[in-house]
């Protein structure tokens, strides 16, 4: 059972004084046995789906035209997957509690946490270049040591949420021997990497989208900031230039999402602690022009007493949640 997705552009829930469409301009919906089930959803930042504000009404008619007269649904389209599944090791966007995430994506703790530890150590090393040189438009052209040394060191950590993802599925490499951007780059549409955008708070520089150029035809070139590690990685006398504060940057940025498309942000934003800072400190992640037909619809089960009548609740405090049904990474 797959569901549909919207734009609200109504409230007509009862007794509701707010228009929750205008903070909440996105809507998901599906049916069960009884009853038509519809989530909201934000379109800014992370896109996060509010599962306290789901709305449920006794099945009359059709789940469109259901839509269609309670919120106004306009622009509806079906949702890629059936309601309740996700994919392992994927994050959406609907997926905002601890628990959620873990059940849902398989997480591995301990890979996760030495994730977390990569990644505060690459941050601790940028914070540590930013003292002597300003990532200004000049600034962001320098080259050195220090910064050679980062970039190297925080693409072969992007290298490794790359491989990770690519032994979790078993699948071989392209050439039968080691995997290559002609096997990477096969991950772009499956973790949604081009929708990532980070930036930096406290420095007046361009946003960052990694992977927003990446492609398959030219798998290495397309990606400046890892063409860049390669050449310089290799032969410096020549490539030295490569090894730019802005590719640094790049790099570093490209962790950052890759850490969020596998485990979502939420660890980095609401956790308190020393990484959790950085990335707040730092640090603005958002998505932009998201596939909403991608996310994750967590699926209900309501006891048989259940209200007719149209209204909100919190269906995920209430225990009427099924467990996610979590499919594997196919690349």
């Amino acid at each position: 059972m797959n569901g549909i997705f919207y734009e609200n552009t109504k409230t007509t829930i009862p007794r509701c004084v707010q228009p929750i469409h205008e903070s909440q301009p996105l809507g998901y919906a599906y049916e069960t046995d009884t009853h038509f089930v519809h989530l909201y959803g934000g379109n800014k930042g992370l896109n996060t789906i509010s599962v306290g504000l789901t709305a449920i009404e006794k099945k009359q008619g059709t789940l469109e035209d259901w839509a269609i007269r309670t919120f106004g649904a306009q622009n509806i389209q079906p949702l890629n997957l059936p309601i309740g599944q996700s994919i392992e090791g994927v994050w959406r966007p609907s997926l905002l509690y601890s628990e959620d995430i873990q059940n849902a994506l398989n997480i591995d703790m301990y890979e996760q946490r030495s994730a977390e530890q990569a990644l505060l150590i690459l941050l601790d090393k940028l914070d540590d270049i930013f003292l002597y040189v300003e990532p200004d438009q000049n600034g962001a052209q320098s080259f050195g040591h220090k910064s050679r040394e980062l970039l190297i060191l925080a693409c072969t950590e992007v290298e490794n949420m790359w491989v990770s993802l690519f032994n979790k599925t078993g699948t071989p490499a392209a050439n039968g021997r080691t995997f290559t951007t002609q096997d990477y780059v096969k991950l772009l549409p499956k973790l949604c990497l081009g929708e990532f955008q980070i930036s930096f708070k406290n420095y007046n520089v361009r946003k960052f989208k990694p992977f927003i150029n990446w492609n398959a035809s030219h798998p290495t070139q397309s990606l400046s900031w890892y063409d860049a590690y390669n050449k310089t990685k290799h032969d410096r006398k020549n490539f030295f230039s490569c090894a730019t504060l802005e590719n640094v940057m790049d790099a570093i940025t490209a962790n950052i999402v890759m850490y969020c498309a596998k485990y979502g942000p939420f660890y980095l934003l609401s956790n308190n602690t020393t990484l959790s800072s950085l990335i707040n400190q730092h640090f603005e992640i958002e998505l932009l022009n998201s596939d909403s037909s991608t996310y994750y619809i967590p699926k209900f089960s309501f006891p048989a007493n259940t209200r007719e009548d149209l209204f909100i609740f919190d269906p995920h405090q209430n225990g009427y949640m099924v467990p996610w049904d979590v499919q594997p990474l196919t690349i």
